[in-house]
Parts: C-alpha cells; structure tokens; sequence
C-alpha cells in the first residue's frame, strides 16, 4: 500500500484496515515529517554525549539549567482525573488476554507497554492498537480454552497509559518520503489518532508512559509533539499527560529539567530500574572497574546509589507537585510451589513498604495476583488519601557524588551469577523472536530490560577480566561461550525446545555480550533479524 509518500509494507491482516486508515496515516505523517529531523539530532547528541564519557568525562547536574532548578515558582499540571490516585500501576503488553485481564486487575492504572514489554512484531504492533481501541468500546470480549474473558463496569477498570517505544526506534513496516518511521511517532499517533477522544469522552486521558529518555531536550520534544497533535486533532492542550521513566543514567540528574519541559503535561516521574541499571554500565563502559555491578540479583534498592536515585526522584517529583510511582515487582506467585511464593512475597512486601515510606505515590507489579499486596503496604500509608504529594521529602539532599557512586555497591559475581544472566537472557530472546515481549521466566516476569542487564554485564566482566568469586575462574570470552553452549544444551532437553529460536537467540546474544563494540541496545540488531 502506497499514498501520498507513505508505503506500507507489513502483510495486511484482519481488521488492520481500521488502524491503518488513510486519515490515520496522514496523521502519523505529519508528525513523522515535522519532528524526524529533530529525533535523529537528538540520537546523534546521544552519540556526542557517550563519546565525551568515554574519553573520561562524568555526568552532572547542568549548569545552563540551574535556573529552573533553583526556580521555586514553576509546578506542573494538576494531577488529571483517573490519575489523581496511582498506589498500584500493572504493566504488561497489549495483546487481548493481558489487556482484558490488566484493566480488571483491580490496579488504579495499567500500563500498556508498546515498548520493552512488547515484542515488535508487526502483527503484535497493530493488534495491540486494534486491542486499546476495542477495550475502550468495551467490544473486547472473547472466549479461549473454554473460559470467557469479559471487561468490568468502566468504574472498576485500570486507567489506561500507554508505553510508546522509544526515541531510539524505528518502525520498519511503514515507509514516509522512502525512510522508516520513529516508532515512537507511530505508536503514540496511532493510539492519540484513533483513542484520545474515546479516553476524553470516558473522562480518564490520553495518558502516556514515555521511555528511555537522556535528556530534558528529548522531553521537550515530546512536548512539541503533544502540543502539535492536539492541536491537529482540535483537542485543548494539556489534556495529554506523561509519566516519563527515569530509567537511563543521565536523565537522573535532569530530572527537574524534564518536568518542566512537559510542565503542562506532565504527570510524574517513575524509578524504571533495571534499564537504569543497564544504563549505569552502557554509559561508563570504559571506566574500569569504578561502575562496575556485581550480579543483577545481588544489587538492591538499597544500594547508595540506587537509594540516592530514588529519594532524588521522590523529592523533585513532590516538590513540583508531581507524583512520583516505584519500581516493578516482577514475581510471578507459582500455584506449585507455596515456599516459593512465601519468600518472594516477602521480599514484594518489603519492597513496596520501602517504597511508601520514602513518599513514593504508587508502585509497579507485573501480575494481577501481586496488586492486592501492593495495595494493602500503600493503604497502610496514605489511608483514604489519592496520594503524598505533600511530602517533601526536604530531608534529601543528593549531590551527583551520590548518584555516582556504584563502586560502594556491595555484592559478588560468581559463576552462578554469569550462568543466570546467561539462561535467562536466552530464554528471553528465543521468546522475543517468536512474539512474546513479556516472559515469565523462574516465577519473574521478564522484558527487554532483563536481556539488557544480562548482556551489558557480561560484556562489563569480560573487558575487567573478573574473577568469579565461587569458582576462581576468569571471565572470558572463552568461558562465555562455553557457557552459552551448556545452557543451551541443557534448555535443550526441556519440552517444545525450537532449534531455530534458540539457534537465533545464542547467535544474537553471543554478538552483543562479546563483540569489542557495545551494542547500544541489543533491541536493534534483534529488530533487524525480525521479519
């Protein structure tokens, strides 16, 4: 399909003709061709910025913006109604089951995530657009295995936020002027095009969660575009609000900058983990041994820097009037193995009771059985209040030394750390290849973010020649690979084994945990491997 220099090559499926509408796509095109050229200055300042750090350079908070830092005046909008209270938020992809499933989670707000949650196969790509527009008509219902999946009274439904990819990626199945699109853009067209009246008229958005940012100037961005489409679509500005993750490295010392630049849409900021963890590494990779992590299992949320980063975020979030939501609490409860669930659940409840007794508003599960637990730890503390919005936190104080200081992480890297980064990230892949973005792998809900941290460690280990603290050994590309090959041997045995899958996922793991040159995130080379 070709029109007006916008040539679809992605199959044609059922319904996609109600997606992809000729109206559709001139929306998503006029955004594409007024804002491309500023995303790809912005990718290319990504560049500039990792090659500074790479000759030596550190991160901290911008001179040229302490102004709006030391500006006490400015706050952001009002919190928007459906997300005034935001205690528990449920993440996942957006395929039918799990749409249906997340909104009668009983969770205030679902997350529904394009992005690391997604594997970007096309079909999955304008299924999960057909599945929000189907949701919000309440024309979702459907039977499967003989139980019939079906939407609560909208009062009882999650608020619904959707999860964009990134500024990094494209979408290689729709052509404009002959280049692939920011899938960002298409993402977030498609859905405001064909859903933001839909969410107008049932009170609650459009609301969007906005991913891997680095800078306030890739959120200004962002701004510029909210503003464009609303007013293309005749929607007031400020309707649309955003949450970005603060899940990169240097975003976390432009958190106010980010706030400000989508001042009048903005709706919080969100302490995003393990892609924080990932990007800890991806950005000193050529440090030595200064940031270097122990095993992904051993660093916590109490390590200093992990708890400068998330005391920073509760402060500057409370002090603008913006919400500020937790972690994700990725365990899977197992219906086999009780013990299991009891020392996990043990280790949710402490985590979400950290995470309200710092101020934080609302926190992120990945299963709908672990929303009664997170809501129980924040009933605990705000009562019949939506929220803490009016606590300070003016205690906090975090200079950049702090947000720096991976070194004094404790914990170690041993060889049943480095097999576990292996297994999982294997597992994972084969999964993403075939489809599935969201991956319950040992009772823990796994995404993009788990083969990230997996990899980008490995490779951090090689190149400081680590010894393993349970074995001795030395981690080398030799012994890498000889793991890889264990593991995959021994998934080889389990049921439904696929030889291509795997085959595929250990060549693409190999490539991006070994080779010299850092992948900037392995999504790319996959990306390209995918049909």
């Amino acid at each position: 399909m070709a029109m007006e220099g916008i040539e679809i090559n992605g199959p044609s499926l059922d319904r996609f003709d109600q997606i992809l509408t000729p109206e559709a796509l001139r929306f998503v095109a006029a955004l594409q061709r007024e804002f491309e050229g500023r995303r790809r200055e912005l990718l290319e300042a990504r560049r500039a910025r990792q090659a500074e750090l790479s000759a030596g350079g550190t991160l901290d908070f911008l001179p040229e913006t302490k102004a709006v830092r030391e500006d006490e005046s400015w706050r952001v909008a009002e919190p928007a109604p459906g997300l005034v209270d935001r205690r528990v938020e449920i993440t996942g992809p957006v395929d039918r089951k799990m749409t249906i499933n997340a909104l009668n989670s009983g969770a205030k707000v679902w997350l529904a995530d394009f992005e690391d949650a997604n594997s970007p196969l096309w079909e999955n790509v304008v299924n999960g657009q057909l599945n929000l527009r189907d949701a919000l008509d309440r024309a979702i219902d459907f039977e499967s295995g003989g139980k019939r999946y079906a939407l609560r009274p909208d009062e009882e439904l999650a608020t619904v936020v959707v999860r964009p990819r990134g500024w990094h990626l494209t979408e290689k199945h729709v052509l404009v002027d002959g280049e692939p699109f920011s899938a960002s853009l298409f993402d977030f067209g498609l859905y405001f095009f064909h859903c933001a009246q839909r969410q107008i008229d049932k009170g609650k958005g459009p609301y969007f969660y906005l991913p891997k940012m680095e800078s306030h100037l890739e959120a200004r961005l962002w701004n510029d575009v909210f503003t464009r489409a609303q007013e293309l679509l005749g929607v007031p500005h400020g309707t649309i609000r955003a949450t970005v993750l603060i899940e990169t490295y240097p975003a976390a010392f432009e958190m106010e900058e980010i706030l400000y630049e989508l001042r009048d849409h903005s709706a919080g900021l969100n302490a995003g983990r393990w892609d924080y963890l990932f990007s800890v590494i991806k950005k000193f990779r050529t440090r030595g041994r200064e940031f270097l992590l122990p095993e992904r299992n051993a660093v916590t949320m109490t390590a200093p820097f992990m708890r400068a980063y998330t005391e920073l975020l509760v402060r500057t979030c409370h002090r603008r009037g913006a919400h500020a939501i937790g972690g994700m609490a990725a365990f899977i409860p197992s219906r086999r193995d009780p013990e299991v669930n009891k020392v996990a659940l043990e280790k949710v409840r402490a985590d979400k009771t950290r995470e309200s007794g710092d101020g934080f508003d609302g926190s992120w599960v990945a299963h709908p059985d672990l929303v009664p637990i997170c809501q129980e730890v924040f009933d605990s503390v705000l009562g019949e209040r939506p929220n803490q919005l009016d606590r300070l936190r003016e205690d906090v104080v975090v200079p950049a030394a702090d947000l720096l200081s991976v070194y004094k992480t404790p914990g170690d890297i041993t060889e049943a750390g480095l097999r576990n980064n292996v297994d999982v990230a294997l597992r994972y892949l084969a999964a993403w290849m075939a489809g599935s973005g969201a991956v319950a792998i040992h009772n823990l809900m796994e995404d993009a973010a788990t083969a990230e941290i997996s990899r980008s460690q490995i490779w951090q280990w090689v190149h400081n020649d680590i010894e393993l603290a349970d074995t001795g050994e030395v981690v080398t590309k030799e012994l890498v690979e000889r793991v890889i090959s264990e593991e995959l041997d021994r998934i080889r045995q389990e049921p439904g084994f696929d030889q291509a899958l795997y085959g595929q996922a250990a060549e693409l793991f190999t490539e991006v945990a070994l080779d010299d040159d850092f992948a900037e995130f392995l999504t790319l080379p996959a990306y390209a491997r995918m049909p």
